[in-house]
């Protein structure tokens, strides 16, 4: 959800009312996904790299992150929206942990959309953690490294039980993952779209999922219509 900062530029406003106007969008966007019956969706909400960022704008973020769960929690627990935190815990200060928890205990059991927030979140920080608990396992004597596949590390990372992204959609034209699901995005497919997320729109949102349901997706072998080929 990139562009927060430079759609308020554009229109001479302060940064924060660009993060404000990106809370709406979540919304709409929130709500067309459940709509149409898509299981998970994935916002990226606050890397483990925006800390860096000025002091005033991160609080103004953390902020309204609170202030978005405060109010539409009752709203998404109504709709059967289950909500999933991933990203690194260890240190977070003040009541955003507790809310958090809250937010995911409160849904738990709610089978319809799973709401994904990926806060204070890096996927090398992710893959990094999940090899170092690995590594205490053999230290222990209670895995072998032999014994390492794909799927016992799938189960360590943050998305344990998450299925991969089946699409990326990354706004304000920006065309990089930045540190976001690295290993889950394998085989994802990707949209770049340059409307700043701010403006991203039910509609924009549409769009994406119609010109990803035309693609032809492979994961290294050959499509549908090429297997046929081969095979007549």
């Amino acid at each position: 959800m990139d562009g927060n900062g430079r759609w308020a530029n554009a229109r001479g406003l302060p940064r924060t009312m660009g993060h404000r106007k990106g809370v709406e969008a979540v919304r709409e966007t929130v709500r067309a996904a459940g709509d149409i019956g898509i299981k998970y969706l994935t916002l990226f909400a606050f890397s483990s790299e925006n800390w860096r960022r000025p002091e005033a704008e991160v609080s103004d973020l953390l902020g309204l992150l609170k202030a978005f769960i405060r109010r539409d929690l009752a709203e998404l627990h109504r709709q059967n929206v289950r909500i999933r935190v991933i990203g690194d815990r260890s240190g977070l200060r003040g009541d955003i942990l507790p809310l958090l928890i809250e937010a995911e205990e409160t849904t738990r059991n709610n089978t319809a959309l799973t709401l994904v927030i990926a806060f204070n979140y890096g996927s090398r920080d992710e893959i990094t953690r999940a090899f170092a608990g690995l590594a205490k396992d053999v230290e222990a004597g209670r895995l072998r490294p032999q014994d390492i596949t794909p799927e016992l590390v799938d189960a360590r990372l943050d998305t344990a039980g998450i299925p991969d992204p089946d699409l990326i959609i990354r706004t304000s034209g920006e065309e990089r993952l930045s540190n976001f699901l690295l290993w889950q995005a394998a085989y994802s497919e990707f949209m770049f779209v340059p409307d700043y997320w701010p403006d991203f729109s039910r509609e924009l949102f549409f769009s994406a999922l119609e010109k990803y349901a035309a693609r032809d997706r492979r994961f290294g072998g050959l499509s549908a219509k090429q297997a046929a080929a081969v095979g007549s």
